[in-house]
C-alpha cells in the first residue's frame, strides 16, 4: 500500500496534470477551482448523479467521467482523492497505486497547499461555511492579497466555492508565502490536522460525529490539538458565547501559553477582549443590525441574513480580517466602510439559508421556499429561532430529515426539542451514511417523531419518504392565513439529506 503521508503538491502547478477522484465533492470542487486557476491540468471522476458542483466544474470547462482504471494515463502526475474512496477499493486509485502515481487525500492536499501561504483555518462544529464565506466577501473589499476556499458555493463569490484576489491569481510562486489563504477546515476524523494555520477561527465545540468521537471530550480534544498547531504567538479567534469553544481555548492555553486568544461575541469583553464584543441591534426590513466594540464609534453593521448565529459568524469574520490587516501593517479602523460593504453583500451560499424560490398562493399570500444544511440540533434550533425573528410575519413550516443514525441516537433528546420555533414540523426516515449500518441501531425516523410529540409540541407530522409529504405540504401552503401572519409563509427544507427535493417539487407545481 502506498504511503501518502509524505507526499506533497508541487511548488509550481503550471502544466501539472492532477486527477481528482470524487471530483464532485464540495471541498474537492473548490480545490479544483484553485489549482485550475494556478495553471494545473485537471481531470476527474465521480458518480453519474448530478450535483450542484457540476455547475462549478462546467464553468471551468470540466466534466467528471465514470470511475475506471483507464482514467489514470501516463500523463497523470498526481491524484487527489475524497475520503469517501479507498486506495484499495476504487479502480482509479488502484491503478494509480499500481503505477506509483503520488496520491493525496483531499485534506492532505489542502494542507500541503496551506503550507506555502499565510493560512487561516476556519473551524468549529457550526458556522464554518458561513464564516468562511463572510470572511471572503469582506476580503473582496480589502486590499490584501487573499484567496478563500469555502465548503459550499457562496453567492457573493459569483456562484463558486472560492475567491481569489487578482494579485494572487497573477503572483509568482516565490511570492506565494506573502498571500493570505483562508479555508474551511473539517474536524471529522481529525482531517484538519493536515492544515498549516497561522491563525484559527473556532466557532463552536460540542458533541458531533459520534461514530468517530464517542464522547464530547474526544471531539473537544481534537480541537485543542488543532489549535496547538499554531506557530509561536499564533492567534485563535474564538466565540466567547460558546461554552465548548471557551473550554477548548482554556485547555489550549494551559499547554501553549504563547498562543494569543481573541474572543468575539456578546461575552467577549468579559473574556478580556472588547474589540469584537457584539451588541445586537434591531432586526427590521429583513436585516440584522449590530455593533462591534472596535467600531462602536464608527456606527452599525448590517447583515441581510437571518439569525443571531449569523451575526456571530460575521463577528468572527470581521475579527479575522482585522487581525490580518494588523499583520500587514494596516489600521482596521480605516476599513470600516469596506467591511460594512462586504457584510451587506453577503447573501449566503448553497444550502445555507438559501432562498430557492417563492410564489404567491391562490389566496394571494407570499410563500418563500428556503433550504438549509443544518443537521445538528443546535444548528437547527438556532437557525429556526433566527428565522422566527427575521421573518416575524410568516408562518414557518419546516421539513427536516435527520442525518446518520449515530447522531440521531446520541442527540435524540436535543433533536426532540429543537423545532419549537416552527409552526408546523414534517419529519422523515433517517438519511443514513455509508459509514454506518442501520441494522446496528434501534432508532428510526419515527423514533424521533415520537420523541418530538412527547415534548408536547403539536403540529408534527411524519412521512417515511420525502415526496410522500408533497400533497400535505402543498395543501398547508394554500391555507388562508390569520392576521398573525401578514407576510405569508416560510417553507424550510433542512438537513444534510436529500429532502431539498420536496421544496423543488413544491416549486415545480407553480
Amino acid at each position: 500500500m502506498q504511503n501518502n503521508e509524505s507526499v506533497s503538491l508541487p511548488e509550481d502547478f503550471h502544466g501539472v496534470h492532477i486527477h481528482f477522484v470524487g471530483i464532485k465533492g464540495t471541498g474537492m470542487a473548490a480545490l479544483v477551482e484553485i489549482l485550475f486557476h494556478k495553471g494545473a491540468v485537471i481531470t476527474g471522476s465521480d458518480v453519474s448523479e448530478r450535483f450542484y458542483t457540476d455547475e462549478v466544474l462546467e464553468k471551468l470547462g470540466l466534466h467528471a467521467v465514470e470511475f475506471g482504471a483507464q482514467n489514470i494515463t501516463d500523463d497523470v502526475q498526481y491524484v487527489i482523492y475524497s475520503s469517501a474512496y479507498k486506495l484499495d477499493k476504487n479502480p482509479d486509485l488502484i491503478e494509480a497505486v499500481r503505477r506509483g502515481v503520488p496520491c493525496l487525500l483531499y485534506t492532505q492536499a489542502l494542507g500541503s497547499y496551506s503550507s506555502r501561504a499565510y493560512s487561516c483555518g476556519v473551524s468549529g462544529v457550526h458556522g464554518k461555511t458561513s464564516t468562511t464565506g463572510l470572511a471572503g466577501t469582506i476580503l473582496k473589499e480589502i486590499d490584501l492579497p487573499s484567496q478563500v476556499l469555502a465548503g459550499s458555493v457562496i453567492n457573493s463569490f459569483g456562484g463558486t466555492c472560492t475567491y481569489t484576489a487578482p494579485s494572487v491569481a497573477s503572483e509568482n510562486t516565490a511570492d506565494a508565502g506573502r498571500s493570505v489563504f483562508v479555508a474551511e477546515t473539517c474536524e471529522y476524523q481529525r482531517h484538519f490536522m493536515s492544515f498549516c494555520p497561522q491563525k484559527i477561527i473556532l466557532t463552536s465545540v460540542e458533541s458531533d460525529h459520534e461514530d468517530y468521537y464517542p464522547t464530547y471530550e474526544d471531539i473537544r480534544n481534537a480541537f485543542v490539538d488543532f489549535v496547538c498547531k499554531l506557530p509561536q504567538g499564533g492567534e485563535v479567534i474564538y466565540c466567547a458565547d460558546d461554552k465548548g469553544a471557551c473550554e477548548s481555548v482554556k485547555l489550549t492555553l494551559e499547554k501553549r501559553a504563547d498562543i494569543v486568544a481573541i474572543p468575539y461575541g456578546e461575552k467577549a469583553v468579559a473574556m478580556g477582549g472588547g474589540d469584537f464584543t457584539v451588541k445586537f441591534g434591531k432586526v427590521e426590513n429583513e436585516r440584522n443590525c449590530f455593533t462591534l466594540g472596535l467600531f462602536a464609534e464608527k456606527g452599525e453593521f448590517a447583515l441581510s441574513m437571518p439569525g443571531r448565529h449569523e451575526v456571530l459568524d460575521a463577528a468572527a469574520a470581521v475579527a479575522l480580517v482585522c487581525r490580518l490587516l494588523v499583520a500587514y501593517g494596516k489600521n482596521p479602523l480605516d476599513y470600516y466602510e469596506n467591511i460594512k460593504a462586504g457584510l451587506l453583500k453577503f447573501s449566503g451560499g448553497k444550502r445555507r439559508s438559501e432562498i430557492v424560490g417563492r410564489f404567491t398562493n391562490k389566496n394571494g399570500a407570499d410563500v418563500i421556499v428556503l433550504d438549509d444544511y443544518g443537521h445538528h440540533p443546535t444548528a437547527v434550533k438556532t437557525t429556526l429561532e433566527g428565522y422566527r425573528e427575521f421573518y416575524k410575519g410568516r408562518k414557518i413550516i419546516i421539513d427536516f430529515m435527520s442525518h446518520t443514525y449515530s447522531r440521531t441516537q446520541a442527540l435524540l433528546n436535543e433533536f426532540a426539542r429543537c423545532f419549537t420555533a416552527a409552526d408546523e414540523v414534517i419529519l422523515h426516515k433517517i438519511y443514513s451514511s455509508a459509514r454506518e449500518n442501520p441494522a446496528d441501531f434501534d432508532i428510526t425516523g419515527r423514533t424521533l417523531y415520537e420523541a418530538v410529540l412527547a415534548t408536547g409540541q403539536k403540529n408534527v407530522h411524519y412521512y417515511e419518504e420525502i415526496l410522500d409529504a408533497a400533497d400535505f405540504a402543498k395543501a398547508e401552503l394554500e391555507k388562508p392565513l390569520g392576521t398573525e401572519y401578514p407576510d405569508g409563509y416560510l417553507f424550510v427544507t433542512m438537513g444534510a439529506g436529500d429532502n431539498w427535493k420536496l421544496g423543488k417539487a413544491i416549486l415545480e407545481c407553480k
